[in-house]
């Protein structure tokens, strides 16, 4: 990481993305969005894999999204960040665990992408790639997985 973030700004960063992961996987996406600022053109590569999304008003769209998803918690895993400039790429793990739809309490975590890019005084997420690829998979399992 290079000196265009401080480790105190860092830990701040990550900090916000777990409370937003939390608020996320408990349904409440008025504190998720008090966490997160989503770029105009925002990516998203999600976690159930097909095509990306490319969302221009992504803050919006949650914002009157009815989410599945309640009685979340998560606890991030930071793996590492890259910084510099304007942009800050952080890794991770989200571990975390909660219920969608109907379906019982269940894990739910995800390896993480994060892509910030700097707007004034604060962050915009520009890009998320998630997937549920946590566990270590053998080379048969992920063979027939790209078989599919």
């Amino acid at each position: 990481m290079d000196t265009t973030i401080t480790g105190q700004e860092l830990a701040e960063f990550v900090r916000r993305a777990e409370e937003a992961a939390e608020a996320y996987v408990q349904g409440d996406m008025g504190r998720y969005l008090d966490h997160v600022q989503h770029a105009e053109g925002f990516t998203l590569l999600p976690p159930y894999g097909g095509p990306p999304g490319r969302h221009q008003e992504r803050s919006a769209e949650l914002a009157s999204w009815q989410s599945p998803f309640r009685d979340g918690e998560a606890r991030l895993e930071h793996v590492e960040s890259h910084a510099w400039g304007d942009t800050l790429v952080l890794a991770m793990i989200e571990r975390q665990h909660g219920r969608m739809g109907e379906l019982p309490d269940q894990n739910l975590s995800l390896r993480v992408t994060h892509v910030y890019r700097r707007d004034g005084s604060d962050w915009q997420l520009v890009h998320r790639h998630a997937d549920p690829l946590v566990q270590t998979m053998e080379l048969p399992e992920l063979t027939t997985l790209l078989r599919r």
